[in-house]
Formats: structure tokens, C-alpha cells, sequence
């Protein structure tokens, strides 16, 4: 197969419009589904990268995880198959950025993080539910569309909870750590004290990531990050980043203990589950909501004496 496909190629029931982006795992076109009359879009993996087992491997992985679920906060596949000799799958066609893009570099109103970080963790339990671990959670693989829906990307580092090992190419530095049960990879500066390890990594390593991602959106800064790769891996495993006081003053005490649960060095001493961690976050927004309705009703007040004041 040529390495772009050209406007009006026909795959399956889909006519290719226009080719919106790559990467090392494959080319990303809008395409039309003239049978429901939607736009789609088409990930491929081209045909060099496809005869490696690994990366083939990989990409089949990420349209069975993602396949198999079926949440808002969790990006849909619609079909997979071959074109060409090229496996390719089928996604809704998402319009907005990346919460890396929608970052750039700096902190989030404190009520935007709370959001997304809430529809993040209720995408994540829906995926823990059925037994799938991401183990690749970052702001790349978080996707804020044009409405303020929250997706997760990029199930190609999923598993069961009883599969060990993967492959994984990421558009960040990566560390691969070589064990005996198989190769773990994920992005340097989110990955777990766990998946540094080379052991085996359940549901409590993407809350750590998660915590990672929080940090991040409240901060503007990330939780690990060293003038180094082994740097950052130190500072994963035997540190705790600066208190968000320091960069941000309007967090408040307990959603800071939300991100340091996150972040627990040790797996057993983080949230129990994503289920639990959306319950606290959702928490604390009820508690903000109900804090700032007494003072715009105060305001209003304020505002109502005022316009009746004589002049």
C-alpha cells in the first residue's frame, strides 16, 4: 500500500476525505460512512510497521480494548480489518485537542482540572471494570473535543489484569524496562513506581498516572520531571513533588490530599479504585459549588442594594 492514502480511496464502507495527522503507530484519516451518513475516522497502520509482530501486536490490542468498552469518556471503535494488506481501524471522529495542547505549558482554572480529571477517572473505572488497565495514561492520550467532553485515547499499552507484558511506542520519551514475565513500557514521568520496576501493574497504576495528569492540570508543572531520564526515574520512585501551594495557591488542602492519595509510592496505600477516586473528586466539586453559591448570592444582594442606594 502506497504510504498516503489518496481523497475517494474506498475502505470497507468508508470514502477517504483527507488525511488529518501520523505517528509512529500509524496515519489518521477523516473518511465518510455513507451508509449512516457521518464523518469517521480511520487509523492505519502502514505496511512496513505492520510486518513487525510487536507493533502489529500492539495495534490490534489497542481496537480490541478499546472495542470492548463502551463509555462517553472513552473513545468509540466502530470497526477493524485490512486494507491492503494494512490493518486499519475505525473511530469516531473526534473535533478539539489534546489536554497537552489545551495545557500549553500552564496551569488549568481549578474547576476545568476538576472536570476533566472527573471524566477522566469515571472513563477509567468503566475500563477497570471490564478488567483493562490502560498503563499509558497521559495528557497525549487525553482528548478535550470541541464541547468539553473528556476522551481517552490510545488503548495500544492495555491489557487484562491477568496479561503480563506489551509493547508500546509513545510521541514522548519513553523507558523501556526489560523483566522476566515480559517488557513493560510507558511514558517516562507518568509511569508507576511499579512499572519502573518491571512488575506487574493493575488499575492502581493508572490512578498514580492520573495523579501525574492532576498535578500537572492544577500546576502547570509535571509532578516528575528531572534534567534527566534517570533523574525523573528517581525522582518517580523515591520522591514526592513540590506541595501545589507552591505554584498555585487556590488549590485547596483536600484536593491536594486527592493527588497525593494518587501518588503513593506504594500501590495498597492509593485509591482502592477509579470508582472511589471519581467519588472523592466529585466530592470536592459539590463542596466548591456549595461554598460559591452563598457568595454570588452575596454579591447579588450586594449588587441589588446598591442599584436601590440614593444617589
Amino acid at each position: 500500500m502506497s504510504e498516503t492514502i489518496s481523497p475517494n480511496t474506498t475502505i470497507a464502507q468508508y470514502t477517504i476525505v483527507s488525511k488529518i495527522g501520523e505517528g509512529g503507530m500509524g496515519e489518521v484519516y477523516r473518511a465518510r460512512d455513507p451508509k449512516l451518513g457521518r464523518d469517521v475516522a480511520i487509523k492505519v497502520l502502514p505496511a512496513s510497521p505492520s510486518e513487525n509482530a510487536d507493533r502489529l501486536n500492539r495495534f490490534e490490542q489497542e481496537a480490541q480494548a478499546a472495542g470492548a468498552l463502551n463509555h462517553p469518556n472513552i473513545l468509540s471503535i466502530y470497526h477493524i480489518g485490512t486494507h491492503n494488506g494494512a490493518p486499519y481501524i475505525v473511530s469516531e471522529l473526534l473535533e478539539g485537542e489534546t489536554l497537552r495542547e489545551r495545557m500549553a505549558g500552564a496551569a488549568l482554572p481549578q474547576r476545568k482540572a476538576i472536570d476533566y480529571a472527573l471524566q477522566i477517572a469515571k472513563g477509567l473505572a468503566a475500563a477497570h471494570d471490564k478488567g483493562i488497565v490502560h498503563r499509558d495514561i497521559k495528557p497525549d492520550n487525553v482528548f478535550i473535543t470541541n464541547d468539553g467532553r473528556v476522551k481517552i485515547l490510545d488503548f495500544g499499552l492495555a491489557k487484562l489484569t491477568a496479561i503480563d507484558g506489551a509493547q508500546s511506542q509513545t510521541e514522548v520519551p519513553t523507558r523501556k524496562v526489560n523483566t522476566d514475565p515480559g517488557t513493560v513500557m510507558g511514558t517516562m514521568g507518568y509511569m508507576s513506581p511499579e512499572q519502573l520496576k518491571g512488575q506487574a501493574a493493575d488499575h492502581r497504576s493508572d490512578i498514580f498516572s492520573f495523579g501525574a495528569i492532576l498535578y500537572e492540570m492544577l500546576s502547570g508543572k509535571r509532578a516528575f520531571r528531572g534534567d534527566s531520564m534517570a533523574e525523573t526515574m528517581s525522582a518517580i520512585l523515591r520522591e514526592d513533588p513540590p506541595d501545589l501551594s507552591e505554584t498555585n495557591k487556590t488549590v485547596s488542602p483536600a484536593l491536594e490530599r486527592v493527588v497525593r492519595h494518587c501518588l503513593e509510592k506504594n500501590p495498597a496505600e492509593r485509591f482502592h479504585s477509579a470508582r472511589d477516586l471519581a467519588f472523592a473528586i466529585e466530592r470536592k466539586r459539590c463542596r466548591r459549588s456549595s461554598r460559591q453559591k452563598p457568595e454570588r448570592q452575596l454579591a447579588s444582594r450586594v449588587g441589588l442594594v446598591s442599584m436601590r442606594s440614593p444617589n
